[in-house]
């Protein structure tokens, strides 16, 4: 399994055990800028019986075709279109029948959580896998749908759900009564609109002084998630207007043990509500800043869900539409255990076929020649596939995932990459708006 953050090792290696639970799983992590550390693997606590940090190139030339059964890879679009070219490529020489079919692995790839942007650009660059997992049926209905709309095949799409679902079913409240805002790190973008959310949390704590308000976050400082967070809330926390209240705190840890003593869940977007629609915990997904696509959260309409700070402080307890649940997946009343059915059974048939086509990605040089080859490029590949010069007989490391030595430089490098995002690109961004 190949991941490039700690959200999509998650999806990842839980979807590996869904579509079997007795497997060998190698994790590989995609060297760069939101690789996870060890905390944040940790955190979200699926394990692999194997565990290194690659380069894109690397993985590929590393894959052969009899090593593996499956080859999920849990990474953002544009990795995964390079990874299939590559593997490709790799696997194109010496095939048992080259018009016919290759031994190789079966390819399965799909999205860590709700899909409010860059449909279409995301799907087409995961176009090629053998399986592209749909999260709902809301998802699998919209994915062949723009498949069809180009032209490409629709029968790698299956309908499934998130591999995190689970836990423990609420059944009333907690003592004290616990509030939990799940915040996002690139939802809102800006400022203002982060330091509002913030204090509107604060201010429910101090006007419900009966109640624990936790200001759930993805990472620490100087760490990095799926999104690029240019303005912590670690940060506007410290400068909040007479801190924070003793009922109000900033948690970190993994999300299902935080859902463990929720009553209710507040966020702007986070996929973090479908987890807490699916226990059947209360769940309020905010309109303060609008209903935006800008937000993700207009994927919540007709949810049920949709409210504001001031109607929550009033006491107001979100009813979710039974049918907007299981359209998304998150209905808790047993369907559930199902739905990774129909995905184990495409694998397993995949499998058993023996001889599989070459993988086919949509785009090509020849249907996105201004589009593909910056994509490759990007993960030291070539139109073709194949490793570009300097990449091929570049070292390798090895050894273990963190080495000391180099975990130094990388702090450092990370270091110098945040003060960029969090200072130097905000101050040039409202230079250009003077």
């Amino acid at each position: 399994m190949l991941a490039d953050s700690d959200t999509r090792w998650k999806w990842g290696a839980l979807t590996a055990y869904r579509i079997q639970s007795d497997i060998r799983l190698d994790g590989y992590l995609l060297r760069g800028r939101a690789t996870p550390t060890v905390r944040q693997l940790d955190e979200v606590g699926a394990r692999a019986d194997s565990l290194r940090e690659i380069r894109g190139v690397d993985f590929v030339r590393s894959v052969d075709r009899t090593r593996y059964d499956v080859i999920v890879l849990a990474c953002v679009g544009g990795a995964v279109q390079a990874v299939l070219h590559g593997l490709a490529r790799a696997w194109q020489a010496g095939t048992p029948d080259a018009a016919t079919g290759q031994h190789r692995p079966v390819v399965v790839t799909g999205y860590v959580g709700v899909v409010y942007e860059k449909l279409a650009d995301g799907l087409l660059l995961r176009h090629g896998a053998d399986v592209v997992l749909a999260n709902s049926r809301h998802d699998a209905d919209r994915f062949r749908e723009v498949y069809r709309g180009v032209g490409a095949d629709d029968h790698s799409v299956v309908e499934c759900a998130l591999p995190f679902l689970g836990g423990a079913r609420y059944t009333g409240e907690h003592t004290p009564y616990t509030v939990v805002f799940a915040a996002q790190p690139s939802v809102p973008e800006s400022r203002a609109d982060r330091t509002y959310l913030l204090r509107r949390a604060v201010e429910h704590a101090r006007t419900h002084p009966d109640r624990e308000v936790l200001i759930k976050l993805r990472s620490k400082p100087g760490e990095h998630t799926t999104h690029i967070e240019e303005l912590p809330y670690q940060k506007l926390a410290a400068k909040a207007p007479g801190g924070l209240p003793a009922n109000c705190r900033l948690v970190y840890g993994n999300m299902g043990e935080v859902l463990d003593r929720t009553d209710l869940m507040v966020t702007v977007s986070s996929t973090a509500a479908l987890e807490s629609l699916h226990r059947g915990i209360p769940t309020a997904v905010l309109t303060d800043l609008g209903v935006r696509e800008a937000l993700g959260n207009h994927h919540f309409l007709g949810s049920g869900c949709l409210a504001s700070w001031d109607e929550l402080d009033a006491g107001h307890r979100p009813e979710p539409d039974r049918e907007w649940l299981a359209r998304q997946g998150v209905a808790a009343d047993g369907e559930y255990e199902r739905a990774f059915d129909a995905a184990r059974a495409r694998v397993t048939v995949l499998r058993e076929a023996g001889l599989l086509p070459p993988l086919a990605p949509y785009y090509t040089p020849r249907t996105a020649p201004g589009y593909l080859p910056g994509i490759l490029a990007r993960h030291g590949l070539d139109p073709h596939g194949e490793p570009l010069a300097g990449y091929d007989g570049a070292p390798e490391e090895t050894g273990g995932l963190r080495r000391v030595a180099r975990e130094t430089v990388r702090e450092a490098a990370r270091g110098a990459y945040r003060h960029g995002v969090q200072r130097v690109a905000p101050a040039i961004r409202r230079w250009g708006q003077l």
